[in-house]
């Protein structure tokens, strides 16, 4: 079964989430944890989550997708923007802690000129100070497009990253379709390729989401801007070989493709189509 998803805002709470993804026949979602520009976020609704449980169960709506706030950003140069984002990581994971046994995905960060290095130091010391031992949740680090000084762009730096964390068993990587193709990962036409070097230098039972998006831009373009599925420099072909590879498909998939929730629907629609069950 093609497990899919996509981008749903958490305003009227989880169960309201639950019941747009079944409205449209997705079996998970993605949500951000607050104002994806930073700031507070609302206070948990504990009954709510009981309805969300519940509601859940009963449709077989599961591994929701927390994502942390693009404003996040743990390698700043500067001290207090990266205290604040320590302090949104910490509060977030005792959140994740009310719907157990999910994923918190975040962006490694930019290191905003102060090199690849010190980037990757500054995101292994958040992700040491951030783990709890024994939290039920797994924190994703996603592939980036290499913008600007992004941390993330290559597998390399991904897995420099695991490999430093402590506690790194907590750790697992969201794959971005439309960042991997425009950091140079030709998923086009050499997608046993990249998931051959994804395996040999990160491992794939660290791949534990997708976020799957067509580009408007061609490869290694480094630019991240994402495309409705099939209207992009991936395409469509592309895009149903990848739900369908043998190593990829029993993972979920989540959409952040530029749409409404009628898009949405009509996206899911035409990949569960061409998924070969």
């Amino acid at each position: 079964m093609l497990r899919i998803g996509c981008h749903l805002s958490a305003s009227k709470g989880y169960e309201a989430m639950a019941k747009t993804a079944v409205s449209i026949d997705a079996g998970t979602f993605q949500f951000f944890t607050r104002n994806p520009r930073g700031g507070k976020a609302k206070e948990i609704d504990e009954k709510d989550i009981e309805k969300y449980k519940e509601y859940s169960a009963k449709h077989d709506v599961c591994k929701i997708l927390a994502h942390a706030p693009y404003t996040l950003n743990v390698c700043s140069a500067d001290e207090g923007i990266r205290k604040f984002a320590i302090d949104t990581f910490a509060d977030d994971m005792k959140r994740m802690e009310y719907t157990p046994g999910n994923c918190y995905n975040f962006h490694p960060g930019s290191h905003v000129g102060q090199g690849i290095e010190t980037g990757i130091r500054y995101i292994v010391d958040a992700l040491n100070e951030v783990i709890i031992p024994g939290q039920s949740t797994t924190i994703l680090l996603e592939t980036m497009a290499g913008k600007g000084s992004e941390v993330g762009s290559t597998f390399e730096q991904i897995r420099q990253i695991i490999d430093m964390v402590e506690h790194n068993e907590y750790l697992g990587v969201c794959l971005d379709t439309c960042h991997v193709w425009e950091a140079g990962y030709d998923i086009v036409s050499d997608l046993d390729g990249v998931v051959n070097k994804f395996d040999d230098i990160i491992g794939l039972d660290r791949l534990k989401a997708i976020h799957l998006n067509d580009s408007k831009n061609p490869i290694e373009a480094h630019k991240d801007r994402h495309e409705r599925i099939g209207y992009g420099q991936i395409g469509m072909d592309a895009i149903v070989r990848i739900i369908n590879h043998e190593k990829l498909r029993m993972l979920p998939f989540y959409l952040e493709t530029p749409n409404e929730i009628e898009g949405y629907a009509e996206e899911i629609r035409v990949l569960k189509e061409a998924y070969r069950g």
